[in-house]
């Protein structure tokens, strides 16, 4: 950072884990924009009290972009030094916050699992417009959260606009009801689950739709996941991607079908 400069944001809980980030990491590597753009930076915002979950996002990016530099951001200096006693070729750490320190570069995806969670609703959107200024013209801003094993997810896309999708990930072994992922939401939605709001109409229907299928279960979660996206799908949902993601646990809707009322 410059000299004298404030990170913007909190310092966050930190609480990080192997394989926690890993549904989101799938997520993010399929996304266009990695394939595309000329200059693969990739910045990994909160990534807590180890490098685990930066070294990870890396590696799995590797595998599309050998070329991709990941360079992971906290506020807190004493994170900073822990971590960067672990950066390798194609991984640094650097002090930060919300505004993004890269020497005046501009990352095609940004990664900030966890970190709003611990804000206030009404400070996301100030949060969000900080980050998504300092995209690429085609980058990706992913915004979320997850539990501590990385069964339950789910998070915001956005673009230098603003907001694009909304995505949930569950882990279909054993799941009761999708709208497990309540307790999961990002912080934009987490307290608008109440009636009479699009993201509690979405995960209604969507637990009605798991509920319908069940008879589908003999054939495993999967084929029952399947047919309750379809069934949202065909009901007018703008649902994206195709049974090749949605056989991953993986629901992807436009923003604006849960955007709060």
């Amino acid at each position: 950072m410059a000299r004298g400069a404030i990170p913007q944001g909190r310092i966050t809980r930190g609480t990080t884990g192997a394989n926690r980030l890993r549904r989101i990491d799938r997520w993010i590597a399929a996304q266009p924009v990695l394939r595309r753009t000329v200059q693969p930076l990739v910045v990994d915002l909160g990534y807590g009290r180890s490098a685990t979950t930066t070294l990870e996002l890396r590696d799995r990016l590797a595998k599309l972009r050998p070329d991709v530099e990941v360079v992971g951001i906290e506020i807190d200096p004493e994170r900073v030094r822990i971590a960067s006693a672990a950066a390798r070729g194609g991984v640094t750490f650097r002090l930060g916050g919300f505004e993004l320190p890269l020497d005046g570069r501009r990352p095609a995806i940004v990664r900030a699992l966890n970190v709003l969670r611990q804000y206030d609703e009404h400070e996301v959107a100030a949060a969000w417009a900080t980050m998504c200024a300092r995209l690429q013209p085609e980058g990706l801003l992913v915004e979320g959260t997850c539990d501590e094993l990385g069964r339950i997810a789910s998070w915001v896309g956005l673009g230098p606009d603003g907001p694009r999708t909304f995505t949930i990930s569950l882990r279909l072994a054993e799941l009761e009801a999708p709208s497990i992922v309540a307790e999961r939401l990002p912080k934009a939605l987490i307290h608008r689950n109440v009636a009479g709001e699009r993201i509690h109409r979405l995960l209604g229907d969507l637990d009605r739709a798991w509920a319908t299928h069940s008879p589908l279960a003999v054939y495993g979660p999967v084929q029952r996941w399947i047919a309750s996206v379809e069934t949202l799908r065909a009901a007018g949902l703008a649902v994206h991607d195709s049974r090749a993601r949605w056989r991953l646990g993986e629901l992807t809707v436009d923003w604006a079908a849960v955007a709060p009322g």
